[in-house]
């Protein structure tokens, strides 16, 4: 039984869903910062000689890819992602490795956030924007930050795990 001092010990899983449920939060919350405090669209604020606020509507997938599409490409995009979140979901539950299931956490977090983007407004909201000169790195967000994390955590449990296969 734990002490009055002793620290709280949360379960994998619970631990999980609340990595899930922050990187939704702080998602959204700096998106609705992006549009409705700190710049109308289209606008390029600069932060410093390497990086802008850029707010970018990306109707696509990574890097803009399908961005061209009509307006079923949207719908097309959603359904895939949502089935792939769930499918997610259930293999962050069903999982007993917490490294697995943080990284889960974390990309399902930022699936879900630029889900809902993608049902709000047809496109995700990208605004963080990193460049060298003229050269830019694709715009993206906290969301695309979280998928990118969640999979390095998974690639760099699965390169260096103990476990004898």
């Amino acid at each position: 039984m734990l002490g009055v001092y002793e620290p709280l010990i949360l379960s994998k899983r619970s631990t999980a869903f609340i990595v899930l449920f922050l990187v939704v939060l702080v998602d959204q919350a700096t998106k609705w910062w992006i549009l409705a405090v700190i710049m109308p669209f289209p606008a390029i604020i600069p932060i410093s000689n390497f990086f802008n606020l850029a707010l970018v509507m990306n109707t696509g997938v990574s890097f803009g890819i399908f961005g061209d599409g009509d307006w079923w490409v949207r719908w097309v995009l959603v359904i895939c992602a949502s089935v792939l979140t769930v499918g997610l979901f259930f293999w962050m539950v069903k999982t007993k490795e917490r490294p697995l299931s943080f990284g889960l956490a974390f990309i399902i977090g930022g699936a879900v956030g630029n889900l809902i983007d993608r049902i709000r407004f047809g496109a995700v909201v990208d605004f963080l924007d990193f460049h060298y000169e003229s050269w830019h790195w694709p715009a993206f967000n906290i969301a695309d930050s979280a998928i990118t994390f969640g999979v390095a955590i998974i690639l760099i449990d699965s390169i260096f795990s103990k476990k004898a296969k």
